[in-house]
């Protein structure tokens, strides 16, 4: 059995039990909460332990990988600022579009009240307004962001000392990326520990809050689910006009020579797999350099999940939709903002593995509740193959960017140009 299908197995029938006891014995419901849910925090604050060492290695040694990949050339400069383009404007549609997506579906009061008096907590003090977040994006105390779980301070924290490591010699520098590697491998291998409880952790949770809020907490994981997938649709939709306008492409032709591409996403569920297909479409359907292509999609696939930073803060506007919580604009800015950079320190890394890592930082620089995410852990896989449709669509986008600079340089200035800077 596939560790999915456990955890999966684990969530309905934790929600079957906890359900059946709401319904036919609501004494016992009570007291199977009360027993189930301090075994779901147990395993919840296991997987929250290898957040902070975790996201700060990630962060440093995926500042120092990005820096290496823009030093290798113009094309791979020009690759990797139109992924970051793109993830910045994927997470800016999901911080835009995910509130009121969730916001057309009934909310439960009951079931805000379990998740705000049983979950476990952001910190009280996470991005009020707009002064606060400007004074605290600057950690004055790396060390105290960093006890306190801040991911935002912490993260600009990783972010300095990152690009800091670039300016040191190659030897001083290779030592400490190392080091950080060695901790973000060490961190990931007791997150794999954790996850081997993950039906445990998992049954225990969703029994717990089955248990006070009955049926609520299945139906909010399915609107989480459907939101999900209408979001990476999105998405992956835009894609086209940016890869018409941005990229010169014709329509017709790019949406057929996706399609290969698309097909093998869709039946694999892996942007490495779909490679090779996406290969053959940009250099047989679409007439891109093979030169180009082959350094612009194997950085794509590696660095421009497009997906990533729209699940991170999707996911927090449904905590929030689901807490009752009305998100601000410096919320929703700052989540976007620090999904980017987790998306790009992440690269290469399962997403089971990482889903704490990745998710919990923005939903913490949100200020909404953590211990849902423990929940979410268990359906999120459910939506992968709408997920790797849209990264694929996004890395065949970013090769016609970078092939349309690269033909305009090329081609060089025009002959006017050309005169006036020979008389110059």
């Amino acid at each position: 059995m596939s560790a999915t299908t456990r955890v999966l197995s684990g969530l309905a029938a934790g929600a079957l039990v906890g359900l059946a006891l709401a319904a036919w014995v609501p004494t016992w419901a009570a007291h199977a909460a009360d027993v189930a849910q301090p075994i779901g925090h147990l395993w919840l604050n296991a997987l929250q332990m290898t957040v902070v060492p975790l996201v700060l290695a990630l962060v440093v040694v995926g500042v120092n990988t990005a820096s290496d990949a823009a030093a290798s050339g113009r094309i791979a400069r020009r690759t990797l600022v139109t992924i970051i383009v793109l993830l910045a404007g994927g997470a800016a549609v999901a911080a835009l579009v995910a509130p009121p997506l969730f916001a057309l579906f009934p909310h439960n009061p009951e079931l805000g009240a379990v998740l705000a008096g049983h979950a476990t907590q952001a910190p009280s003090g996470a991005v009020p307004g707009w002064s606060h977040w400007f004074e605290d994006i600057v950690p004055s105390n790396a060390l105290m962001a960093a006890a306190q779980s801040a991911m935002l301070p912490l993260v600009v924290f990783a972010l300095f000392l990152g690009f800091a490591l670039t300016r040191l010699q190659a030897s001083r520098r290779a030592l400490l990326v190392e080091f950080f590697q060695a901790v973000a491998d060490a961190m990931i291998v007791i997150v794999r520990w954790v996850l081997w409880l993950a039906p445990l952790g998992v049954f225990a949770l969703i029994l717990a809050v089955c248990a006070r809020a009955g049926v609520g907490m299945v139906r909010a994981l399915g609107v989480y689910v459907l939101t999900e997938i209408l979001l990476y649709l999105l998405v992956t939709a835009l894609m086209l006009p940016v890869a018409v306008l941005w990229g010169g492409e014709r329509l017709r032709r790019f949406v057929v020579a996706l399609a290969p591409a698309q097909a093998v996403a869709a039946s694999t569920q892996s942007s490495l797999a779909s490679l090779p297909a996406m290969l053959e479409s940009a250099e047989e359907r679409l007439g891109y350099p093979p030169q180009v292509n082959a350094l612009v999609l194997p950085m794509a696939v590696s660095l421009c999940r497009l997906t990533s930073p729209v699940q991170y803060v999707a996911s927090a506007c449904f905590i929030a939709w689901a807490s009752g919580i009305d998100l601000s604009a410096a919320q929703l800015i700052a989540g976007a903002a620090l999904a980017v950079v987790i998306s790009l320190g992440s690269v290469g890394l399962p997403g089971q593995v990482t889903f704490m890592a990745t998710n919990l930082p923005v939903a913490q620089a949100m200020g909404v509740p953590l211990g849902p995410l423990g929940l979410m852990l268990a359906v999120d896989t459910l939506p992968d193959v709408f997920a790797t449709l849209g990264n694929v669509t996004a890395d065949l986008t970013v090769n016609s960017v970078v092939v349309r600079q690269s033909r305009r340089d090329a081609a060089g200035p025009p002959p006017g140009m050309q005169q006036e800077a020979g008389t110059e």
